[in-house]
This record gives structure tokens, sequence and C-alpha cells, in this order.
């Protein structure tokens, strides 16, 4: 019988090329990044821990270093360590992590792991890196993201050529997100989803802060360029569909925030069935300042 492995997704060397080109401009387009490093370091200073060694597993690592070096946490956590790799910080899990198992107390994976093609493979050479009580803190973009985008472009493609490639990643829903950490072997998994609307002039700059990002596609095989009059129908049907009262337009995103300690004996454990006090619903259902708990 012949092994498989994960199904390929998407390209790691055009994910890689992507994440170059961005590094000129990604400044002028950091707020999704600088925001799941606030997340993370709230987790932080929330957890009066000690973490000497911590390793920064993100494809842009500066926004969680300076997002630390400004909060009340510094003082508990190490320098993060950052991978050098560029193919690493690109394309998680698809090579073995180069960190010594059970030798490091907090890594950090901001938005990056949504390009992972094994996201639980990831996770789990996570796991093993930590020591035991070591803390993960990880975010990537959730199933909700460019929602916008995704069916206009497809609309513009089929009214332009007859027919449509998908153009916009199949990103993660956020509700799997404290299951997948299970299944890596993480103990207290907690997964949350961040939702924020951004506004933008029109489809080309929205366009404009993808490419800054190194957000673009990078889905695996041939794709087939955007011509000019998709590009300008999809501007104008995400204006028509979409436009707000000043003409500006709402582009999505949705950043999950994960949370998972490597397991250790001191950890509390499970409740044994039937003796809890709290309906699963009440549990499922808290909503605070519109971030949704799982």
């Amino acid at each position: 019988m012949t092994e498989t492995g994960p199904p390929l997704i998407f390209d790691a060397a055009r994910r890689a090329a992507r994440l170059a080109r961005s590094e000129r401009r990604f400044s002028d387009a950091d707020f999704l990044h600088a925001r799941a490093a606030e997340n993370a370091v709230l987790s932080l200073e929330a957890t009066l821990r000690e973490f000497p060694a911590a390793v920064d597993l993100s494809a842009h690592p500066g926004p969680f270093a300076e997002a630390l070096a400004a909060s009340d946490a510094a003082g508990r956590v190490g320098a993060p360590r950052a991978v050098r790799d560029r193919s690493e910080r690109a394309a998680p899990g698809a090579r073995t992590l180069e960190i010594e198992a059970g030798s490091v107390d907090l890594i950090v994976s901001l938005m990056t792991l949504h390009w992972a093609n094994d996201l639980p493979g990831a996770l789990s050479q996570i796991r093993r890196a930590l020591k035991p009580d070591g803390l993960f803190l990880g975010t990537l973009l959730g199933a909700g993201t460019l929602k916008e985008l995704r069916g206009v472009l497809t609309e513009a493609e089929l009214a332009e050529r007859g027919g449509a490639q998908a153009r916009v990643s199949p990103f993660a829903d956020g509700f799997d997100g404290a299951g997948l950490l299970q299944r890596a072997g993480f103990a207290l998994p907690v997964a949350d989803v961040d939702r924020l609307t951004v506004r933008y002039p029109d489809l080309f700059a929205l366009i404009r802060d993808l490419r800054a990002m190194g957000e673009t596609n990078v889905l695996a095989g041939t794709i087939r360029p955007l011509t000019r009059p998709i590009i300008a129908r999809a501007a104008v049907l995400y204006s028509e569909r979409y436009g707000e009262a000043d003409g500006r337009i709402p582009a999505t995103f949705e950043i999950v925030n994960l949370a998972g300690w490597a397991p250790h004996e001191s950890q509390p454990k499970p409740l044994p069935r039937g003796s809890a006090k709290t309906r699963l619903a009440d549990a499922l259902g808290v909503v605070e300042h519109g971030r949704t708990r799982t």
C-alpha cells in the first residue's frame, strides 16, 4: 500500500517568493500582524509565568517583538529567537522543525499557520519542541477572511472567461482551533476568533495591502493571471454589492487565536463525565467585545 501525505494545497516556493517581495512594504500594511501580536501579548500578561527560552516562528517576527517590548510581560519572557530559514517561516510544517525536542518554554507563530499544508503536523512539531508545561500562542486567518473578495473575483472571472479558479485561500474554520490543538497533543487548548472589518477606498487599495502583507494567492498548481478586465469587473461588483455611503468598501478579516500547553502532571485534569455544573450552550455562547470564544 502506498502511503500518501497531506494534500498539497499551497506552493511553498511561491509562498516564499511572495513573502520576500512583501518585506520591503510590510510596514505599510502590518496592522493585522500588529493586532495578532497584541492578542498574544495580552495572553502572556494574563499568565504569571516566566518563559526564559522563547522562539518566534512568525513569517514576520517584528510585530511580536515590538508588542512584547512595550508590555508588562517583557521582563518574564526571554528575547524571542526568530527562525532564520525563510522556507520554514513561509511554509510551516513543510520540513522538520529544527528545534530540539523539549527545549523551549514559549513558541509563538503569528499569521503564518494558515499557509501550512499539514496544519496538525505543524502543530505537533511545535508541541514536541516545547518543554513540559511550555506554552504555544498562535494566530491564523479564519474562514470568514476576505469573504467579499472571494465572491466578486469568482463572479468576475466567470463572466470574463467562462470559468474561474480559486483565488482566495481556504482558510481554517476558527471553531476547529481547540480540536486541532488537542489532536496535536496540547493540554488545556483554547481558541477564539477576533473579527474585524477594514474599510478601503476601492478594491485596488485592498490588493495593495494584501501584497504588502505577503497574503496573495499561493495555491498550488498553475495560476492563470487575472486580467485587467476581470479586476475592473470585480471592482465594480465589489462596490455595487458592498459599497458604503461614502464610497468605501469593507473587507472582513478573522484572526483565530490559539493557545495550548505542552502536557505536564501539574496541570488541571478534566472533570469526570456528568460532573459539569455549567450548560455546554452557556459555555460556548460567551461573546466579549466582538470576540466569540470557544
